[in-house]
């Protein structure tokens, strides 16, 4: 085990807040339609004016494609991410009937939800994470995420003043009493949502094959599930083109109650039990950035192939 990498943590926002408050502006004012002409251009400046991303893109696209990426298909990763923010602005004000959302994997986790059982949501920089919460309000699920929002504090602002309500199912992370709040929110019935493919540097992180080589995942979001006695899911919401999305939600396995656990030897279980859901975890990634690879957001040396390059932000175009 090693400590991971958080320099993605310290990058500063490439975005004003002026540019974030106008293209949100005409986002509602033009509608989604007309308004996605100007992403092509968007896309299109932050490919070719930020090197690093654009270098970790094709590293990315030459990893899941099996082959070097061609120059539309780097454009293409560049303009997914686009979309999926800018969808974020019509989630935030519940214009869902804007999308065409097919949601597979449903009933497993009502189901969870009906029996009162702790449920944590564990999902990756991959997709629309917007969308799990919005369509799980629409179904009666209340998610409370865990989200590290300081090196994208513009557009967070931005976005949050569209729909306030939604900055009240935000526990961020780093906060002394994070964890308290996720155990709180637990126990007040709703579910807990976290991005399970970076860490923060305050915790080990185990290597996991992931798209034909190593590379590191942190412990800290599983140890949570465990310690809250969690039924786990694998979480995304995949931009498939369009207006059309895929939310993909499936069990990972079950963590045993705190409370319930003994000696030394169920510790042992849990352990064992961690581990394996880690991998599940991230064969459930790799897959389905195989199914949809244009959907993947860390625009960083995933791999830690080269420790010294420069990070790039992923929580603003990049």
């Amino acid at each position: 085990m090693t400590a991971i990498s958080t320099q993605w943590m310290s990058v500063r926002e490439r975005s004003s807040v002026w540019t974030i408050r106008l293209m949100v502006w005409l986002s509602l004012a033009l509608g989604r339609r007309l308004s996605r002409i100007i992403l092509l251009g968007i896309a299109g400046y932050f490919y070719l004016g930020n090197t690093t991303a654009r270098q970790a893109s094709r590293q990315y696209l030459r990893r899941v494609l099996g082959r070097a990426p061609r120059l539309r298909e780097c454009y293409r990763h560049f303009f997914t991410f686009s979309s999926v923010v800018h969808d974020r602005i019509y989630l935030l004000k519940n214009k869902l009937h804007l999308l065409d959302i097919e949601i597979l994997g449903l009933p497993a986790l009502l189901e969870a939800a009906r029996e009162k059982t702790p449920i944590m949501l564990l999902g990756a920089h991959l997709g629309s994470f917007e969308l799990l919460r919005a369509t799980g309000k629409l179904h009666g699920v209340d998610v409370a995420m865990l989200m590290y929002v300081e090196n994208a504090q513009k557009i967070n602002a931005v976005l949050e003043s569209i729909n306030p309500d939604a900055a009240r199912d935000i526990i961020h992370l780093k906060n002394i009493g994070s964890m308290l709040e996720a155990k709180a929110a637990v126990e007040d019935g709703r579910l807990l949502g976290m991005l399970a493919d970076r860490g923060l540097g305050a915790g080990k992180v185990a290597s996991h094959d992931f798209l034909g080589a190593p590379a590191p995942f942190p412990h800290n979001p599983f140890r949570l599930a465990a310690l809250l006695g969690c039924r786990v899911f694998f979480m995304t919401g995949l931009y498939i083109g369009g207006n059309r999305y895929e939310a993909h939600i499936i069990p990972l396995g079950a963590f045993p109650e705190s409370d319930k656990m003994g000696g030394q030897g169920d510790r042992a279980q849990q352990q064992a039990l961690l581990l394996q859901m880690e991998a599940a975890y991230v064969t459930q990634l790799s897959r389905l950035c195989q199914y949809a690879p244009y959907n993947w957001f860390n625009f960083y040396d995933f791999w830690q192939s080269n420790k010294t390059s420069s990070m790039a932000s992923t929580d603003n175009p990049p």
